[in-house]
C-alpha cells in the first residue's frame, strides 16, 4: 500500500477505525523493508542476480517460510535463501545476519518480564501476545527463571566496598509458612539507600542473621567509625550485628515496639501510648528521652504488666540514637525501621499474586531480587539527610564502654517489672 492510497482510506473511514488501518500499513512497511535488507545482504553475498561472479564462494538457494518479530508478535514472511560452497565442493546454508537480527528477541523477552512484574501469570502472557512461539507457558517460566537468576546475582555482586556507609537496617519479611527472608538495607554518611542483601530461612533466628551479615561484610560493608544498626526488635539480628560489629549502636524500631505496646493495651489508652511515642520521637538529646521513656514506664505500670516487661525488655536500645545527641531532623528516618518497611511494601505487591513459593528451588530469591531492585528504583535520600553529618561526628567517637563516662543517665526510673517477664521480641 503506497502513501496515496493510505491517505485516501483514512479520509474514508471513522477515527476509531483509522488507527487499525495504520498500524497495517507499518506491518507492511516493515516487511518490504526487512525484505529490501535481507536481499541487498544476498546479493552483498552471491552477487547481482542472474550475474554470479566467478569467484563467489557463496550461491543463491531458493527461498522458504520464516518467521519475524514485530512489535511482540511473529510474522511470517518469505526468506531467501543462501548457501556456502566448501572447498571440498559440498555446500552448507548460512544463516543471513538481517534475518537473525529480525528474530532477536529482546524486546519481546523485556516485555514479557514487564508482564510478569504487573502480575500477569504466565499462562496468560500468551493472550498479550499471541502467534510467538516465545510467549507459551514453558519459556515464559525459563525466561522469568532466567531474570531472576540474573537478578540475584547482580544484586550479589554489587561493589559495596567503595561506599562509606554510615547505617544499617535490617528487617524480616514472611513470603510463606515455611520460609522469612531478611532483608538488609545500607544508608551512606550522603542520605542514599541501597539494597544490600538478604537471606532466606524458615524464621528470624541467629544463623539465618549470621549468614547474611557475614556475606555483606565478606563483600566490603564497612565503616570508619561505629555502625548505627536500626533492626525490628528481633533479639537474633541483635546478637548477629554486635557478634560482626562489636561496638555498633543497635536502635530498636519504635514503631515495631508502639505497635507490640498497644497490641497489649485497652484500645481506651492507645491515645495515651501513642502521645508519649511521639513524644519520644520529637524531642532531642539523651537526657530528655530517658525523661520520657521514663513517663512511658509509670504510664504502663498503671495498665498492664505484659506491657511494662516488653518495655523493659526493650530498655535503653529505644532511645540509642537520642543518645548519641544528633538532630532530631534525623528521628523520622532513624527511629524505626520504616526505610526498609516501605521497600516491602512494594515488595508486597510483587509478591503478592505468588500462591506457593517451592522452598527446593530457587523461586524466593528470585522473586525476592527482583521485587527489591525494583522497590530500590524508587528510593531516595532519607529526610534530614543534612544531618547525617552530625551522625558521622558521633559515631566517631569511642563508645560508652571504652570511655568510661555517660553522656546521659540509664533509664533508672522505670518501674520495676513482674520477677518472670514474658520474652516480647518486638
Amino acid at each position: 500500500m503506497d502513501q496515496s492510497i493510505l491517505l485516501e482510506q483514512l479520509g474514508q473511514v471513522a477515527a476509531s477505525e483509522a488507527g487499525g488501518i495504520f498500524r497495517d500499513y507499518l506491518r507492511g512497511a516493515v516487511r518490504c523493508m526487512l525484505a529490501e535488507v535481507m536481499a541487498a545482504e544476498v546479493e552483498e553475498l552471491t552477487g547481482p542476480k542472474y550475474h554470479p561472479t566467478d569467484d563467489r564462494t557463496h550461491r543463491r538457494a531458493g527461498s522458504a517460510g520464516g518467521q519475524v518479530l514485530y512489535e511482540g508478535r511473529g510474522e511470517t514472511i518469505k526468506r531467501p535463501r543462501v548457501r556456502r560452497v566448501n572447498e571440498d565442493g559440498t555446500t552448507k546454508e548460512v544463516q543471513l545476519e538481517t534475518y537473525l537480527a529480525a528474530q532477536e528477541p529482546s524486546e519481546l523477552q523485556a516485555a514479557i518480564v514487564r508482564c510478569l512484574a504487573a502480575g500477569t501469570s504466565s499462562r496468560e502472557v500468551s493472550a498479550v501476545y499471541p502467534d510467538s512461539p516465545q510467549t507459551s507457558r514453558s519459556n515464559v517460566s525459563r525466561l522469568w527463571a532466567k531474570v531472576g537468576a540474573a537478578k540475584v546475582s547482580e544484586l550479589r555482586n554489587r561493589d559495596i566496598a567503595s561506599q562509606d556507609w554510615l547505617v544499617l537496617m535490617l528487617d524480616g519479611i514472611r513470603l510463606s509458612r515455611e520460609e522469612t527472608a531478611i532483608a538488609a538495607i545500607g544508608i551512606t554518611w550522603g542520605g542514599k539507600k541501597h539494597v544490600l542483601d538478604f537471606e532466606l530461612g524458615s524464621s528470624e533466628n541467629y544463623e539465618v542473621c549470621r549468614d547474611l551479615l557475614t556475606r555483606i561484610k565478606s563483600r566490603g560493608f564497612q565503616t570508619e567509625g561505629r555502625l548505627l544498626a536500626v533492626t525490628d526488635g528481633s533479639a537474633a539480628l541483635k546478637k548477629a550485628v554486635l557478634e560482626h560489629f562489636h561496638d555498633a549502636v543497635v536502635q530498636r524500631c519504635l514503631v515495631h515496639k508502639e505497635r507490640n505496646l498497644r497490641a497489649r493495651l485497652s484500645k481506651r489508652d492507645w491515645g495515651e501510648l501513642a502521645r508519649l511515642f511521639k513524644r519520644l520521637r520529637e524531642v532531642q538529646g539523651g537526657r530528655a528521652a530517658c525523661e520520657v521513656l521514663a513517663e512511658l514506664g509509670r504510664f504502663l505500670a498503671t495498665k498492664n504488666a505484659a506491657a511494662l516487661a516488653s518495655l523493659h525488655e526493650a530498655g535503653e536500645d529505644l532511645i540509642a540514637l537520642h543518645k548519641l545527641e544528633v538532630p532530631s531532623t534525623l528521628h523520622t528516618s532513624l527511629l524505626s525501621t520504616n526505610v526498609i518497611e516501605n521497600s516491602y511494601r512494594n515488595v508486597r505487591r510483587k509478591l503478592g499474586r505468588v500462591t506457593r513459593f517451592r522452598a527446593e528451588t530457587d523461586q524466593s530469591s528470585r522473586w525476592l531480587a527482583y521485587a527489591l531492585d525494583e522497590a530500590e528504583k524508587g528510593f531516595r535520600r532519607i529526610q534530614g539527610h543534612a544531618g547525617l553529618k552530625h551522625l558521622k561526628a558521633a559515631l566517631a567517637r569511642p563508645s560508652q564502654s571504652s570511655s568510661g563516662a555517660s553522656a546521659s543517665p540509664p533509664v533508672a526510673a522505670l518501674p520495676p517489672s513482674s520477677p518472670t517477664p514474658p520474652k516480647t521480641p518486638d
